[in-house]
């Protein structure tokens, strides 16, 4: 899973920190090159907010940007590529961010691909893997688990840093006690995202080379990740109302398309 010069697909500024930050210091301390690729801002688009907030719009951005930054130089991650477009709607700009990733792949010679998993999580997660899949033919292409809503018995229960579907080739990090506190001191320099990082585990990091998925479909049955609160209504700018049949059809289309 360690390349020499790894590009890490961050669907939002904190991804890399949440799914991988152990392995990216473990990457680097056996010499590896590590890049970053932020595909959205982490923050949603500015009619998705109260009209009371959206004046402070573009503060959020900014200071989402400062922490993306700050974790960069802790982790000792390059910049590869930074997409300034909000967050739910990198769906909507596959084919872009695609071509986008391909010149920095071109441009620091990347030769390992890391990408979270398709696992519900988020629908920006879940168009970064099949982005990813997209360049699989070209080079290896690793995925690694961030959080889900489970499936089948455990349906509804939150796991973090767990596959859905374990198929044998995973490969499972215990982090040691330094690894945890190092993994929780770059988490907290996302301090806006304070309150959505609580669910996240820092004993370890799993990864494994990116499984066959029919991005036509949901990552699971059930309730993903991210329509857990759905009926809420009025819509609350915290809640992705989106449909998880919008996401799969987007997916489907891009990829009869690129792959």
């Amino acid at each position: 899973m360690f390349g020499k010069r790894i590009l890490i697909l961050s669907p939002h500024p904190d991804d890399e920190a949440v799914g991988a930050a152990a392995a990216i210091m473990r990457a680097r301390g056996r010499g590896a090159a590590i890049y970053a690729a932020f595909l959205t801002n982490g923050v949603p688009a500015i009619d998705a907010f109260w009209p009371w907030q959206r004046g402070g719009h573009a503060r959020r951005v900014a200071r989402r940007w400062a922490e993306t930054e700050a974790a960069a130089r802790h982790l000792g991650c390059a910049i590869a590529l930074s997409q300034d477009i909000a967050t739910r709607t990198l769906k909507s700009d596959l084919t872009g961010t695609r071509t986008r990733i391909a010149a920095a792949i071109h441009a620091a010679d990347i030769d390992m691909l890391w990408t979270p998993a398709f696992e519900g999580a988020h629908q920006d997660h879940d168009a970064a893997n099949c982005i990813a899949a997209s360049f699989a033919r070209h080079m290896p292409v690793w995925e690694f688990a961030e959080y889900n809503n489970g499936s089948g018995a455990r349906w509804g229960r939150t796991l973090s840093q767990e596959f859905l579907a374990p198929n044998g080739s995973e490969t499972v990090l215990e982090l040691s006690a330094t690894e945890m506190a190092a993994k929780r001191e770059v988490m907290a320099l996302y301090a806006s995202e304070r309150g959505n990082l609580r669910h996240i585990a820092a004993k370890r990091e799993a990864f494994r080379p990116l499984a066959a998925y029919d991005y036509a479909l949901p990552p699971h049955r059930g309730v993903l990740f991210y329509q857990r609160f759905q009926w809420v209504w009025p819509r609350h700018p915290r809640v992705d109302y989106t449909k998880s049949e919008e996401v799969a059809a987007a997916l489907a289309a891009f990829r009869a398309k690129s792959f």
